[in-house]
């Protein structure tokens, strides 16, 4: 299994990026993809999931209204496109995924077996 992120920077507060994950290694069809960040001196917080058997997405509130997870099943991508950014955003975002509920391992980042690299996300006030 490899899951590959791309798309971090820097922005100032308010604007967007969008993270993507290129996955492979693995039948993308059943898993769940969860984004998962990470500041310094903080424990990983789930920020997002999609399942890719039905495209049901879960969210944490901290970004529920800002940020937007989709997924290509076709190319095996999946996107989170974070907009209205804020200062607090700031983290490494690491792509995840596991054959578990989107609901569970959003609130148990631990859940998920399988990580990416991480992507670094920057937002200035």
């Amino acid at each position: 299994v490899q899951l590959v992120e791309s798309g971090g920077g820097s922005v100032q507060s308010g604007g967007s990026l969008r993270l993507s994950c290129a996955t492979s290694g693995f039948t993308f069809d059943g898993y769940a993809i969860g984004w998962v960040r990470q500041a310094p001196g903080k424990e990983r917080e789930g920020v997002s999931c999609i399942s890719t058997r039905d495209n049901t997405t879960t969210y944490s509130d901290s970004v529920k209204g800002r940020f937007t997870i989709s997924s290509d099943n076709a190319k095996g991508t999946v996107y989170l496109q974070m907009n209205s950014l804020k200062p607090e955003d700031t983290a490494t975002y690491y792509c995840a995924a596991d054959l578990v509920f989107c609901h569970y391992a959003i609130r148990r980042p631990s859940a998920f077996d399988h990580w990416g690299q991480g992507t670094q996300v920057t937002v200035s006030s």
